[in-house]
Order: C-alpha cells, then structure tokens, then sequence
C-alpha cells in the first residue's frame, strides 16, 4: 500500500484539521535538527516497528534515540516535549488518554501505521467450536463454569485493561461477577500456551498484530455491543508526534507520515523477534531488504538531512 499521498492530520486547538503533505516543505533545511526522539511502550511489535524506522532514518543522517515507557508516560513525554514520537497510540484502547492530549493542542496525529488491527476477548478454537463464539455467550452457565469466570488480560492500567474492566463494572454481557486475571503480556501468553497444551478452557485478551496469531490457533468472539469498539474491535495504531517537533522537522514529518504496515506484516516480525527471540534490528533490516518497494514508497518526496533524495542513499545503505 502506497501511502505517499495520504494527508497528514493536525490536532489544532479548533479539531482536526487535514493538511496535504504536497503543500509542506519535505526537504530538510538547516533549521532540522538530525535528532529524533522515540517513546517505545515494551510491546514486541512497537519494539520492531520503532527499531525499523529508526534504521531508516539513520540512513538519512538523523540521530535517533529510544526510551522505553509505558503509553501513560509516553502521552505525557510528547505533551511536554520531552520526547519526539510515538508509534503506538492504539486507538480506541488509549481514548482518554489520547482525547486529552488533543485537548492540550500539543500533538500532531499522523494517522493509522497498521492496517487490520483489532482486538478483543480470544478463544482456543476448540472452544469455540464447542459453541462459545460471541461474548454474549460468556454467562452461559455450561460456558462460564467452565472458565470458572476468569479472563486473562494483561497488564493493570494498559488500554486493554482499562476496557476489561470497564466492562465488568458495567455488567456487560452479564460480566459483573467474573474476575479479570491481569498480568504481564508473557504472563498471560504462558497461560494460553499452558491451556491450549492440555485442551483446557481459557478466554483472555486477544489483539493483531502479534505472534499469538500465528503461534496459536485462536477465535476473537463476535461483540455484537461493541464493548471493545466498533466493527468487531478494529482498531487504528497511530503515529503522534509532539506538534513543536513536526513543525520544525517537515522532512522527518513526511518519512513518519508514509512508514505503514499490515498487519500480517508486523505479527511476522513480532514472531521473529519476540517469539524467535531474534535482535530487532536484524529482524528490522531484514525486513527493508526483503521489502524494497515499500521502502520506497516510505521515503517518497523525503530527503536525507543534507537535503538529498532519501531513496537512492536507502539503496546505498541497505543494499537494495
């Protein structure tokens, strides 16, 4: 997917406002610091999407730095500047926190990063071949003893959480009485993995991209209340960057703005470093050369810091 000309959009104190790319400055003057500062949440996916587009812009003479925060404190890096960027505001998960950086007027939002995102409560197949296919199913007395009331979910405060547990205060799907089981990502994986070894009976939080999708052979449940967001908890995973840096660094901007993956491309290189446990950088480059035609797309309009065309010193750098 070229996304060369999509628009980048702007939170301005009046709402959201779509300026095209074709109208700001790309090339990178004297006034572009090569500096850029990313705020990279320890998801394995972020991990590997960070690490790519850090190669890619050191390519083109920028210094790049990353510092690993929860999305809480990330938010709030960007609203004070402390940090440059963030690619992992995963929306609708991270509304409150997202909807009140808006309100600070200090963000800008470059749009969705992945395409196919989603997440909600996830099943062994087994499961739900057994009949257990919606979440409207979960209080099912056969069903709900069964997972004796429990979901697994991942870490207290993460987006995912917060959702989960809005739920069972509300009593969704008949909820009030079950407990959420909140633990680390790994934690809750180990547990999947632990139940699906000996055919037990587990639901818990369940998103793409991620290795789970190819490890294991899951179910996400129907949501017919949209308890984790519209159309089936489809989600966006966007780019932001602090407005006082997008300002200052319009070829940066533009390079950010065109970084997009789908998300069977990310959940690949989620099982290859996190799963196969391999570095990020090398799975990072190894996906640029296994993926030139994107990676030009990516660097379409952008320039390295000294003003050059960013594609051919792409080429050169990465042996495309």
């Amino acid at each position: 997917m070229n996304n060369a000309n999509r628009p980048m959009t702007r939170i301005l104190a009046g709402g959201l406002v779509a300026a095209p790319l074709a109208l700001l400055p790309a090339v990178a003057s004297a006034a572009e610091s090569a500096e850029i500062r990313f705020a990279t949440p320890s998801w394995p996916g972020v991990t590997v999407k960070t690490q790519l587009t850090a190669e890619l812009l050191t390519a083109l003479g920028y210094e790049t730095s990353q510092q690993e925060v929860g999305a809480t404190i990330a938010y709030e890096a960007l609203n004070l500047g402390e940090v440059d960027a963030f690619m992992a505001a995963w929306l609708p998960a991270q509304g409150p926190m997202y909807e009140a950086s808006i309100e600070k007027d200090t963000l800008v939002d470059l749009g969705n990063n992945v395409d196919g995102a989603r997440l909600g409560l996830a099943v062994p197949r087994y499961v739900a071949e057994a009949g257990l296919t919606s979440l409207e199913d979960l209080d099912k007395d056969e069903f709900a003893e069964k997972l004796g009331r429990e979901i697994y979910s991942i870490e207290v405060g993460s987006g995912m959480s917060e959702t989960l547990n809005g739920g069972i205060d509300n009593d969704t799907y008949g909820l009030g009485d079950w407990t959420p089981v909140e633990t680390s990502t790994p934690g809750m994986l180990s547990a999947v993995n632990n139940a699906i070894n000996n055919n037990e009976w587990i639901v818990f939080a369940g998103w793409t991209p991620h290795w789970m999708n190819i490890e294991y052979d899951v179910v996400y449940l129907d949501d017919p209340q949209d308890m984790w967001g519209p159309n089936g908890g489809s989600s966006d995973v966007r780019t932001l960057l602090s407005k006082t840096y997008s300002e200052s660094h319009p070829n940066a901007t533009r390079l950010l703005d065109q970084v997009t993956f789908s998300a069977d491309d990310q959940s690949a290189m989620i099982y290859e470093y996190s799963y196969n446990e391999r570095d990020s950088e090398e799975v990072a480059i190894e996906w640029i050369k296994q993926h030139p035609e994107r990676v030009e797309a990516f660097a379409e309009g952008v320039t390295t810091i000294d003003g050059e065309p960013a594609w051919p010193a792409l080429q050169k750098a990465f042996g495309l």
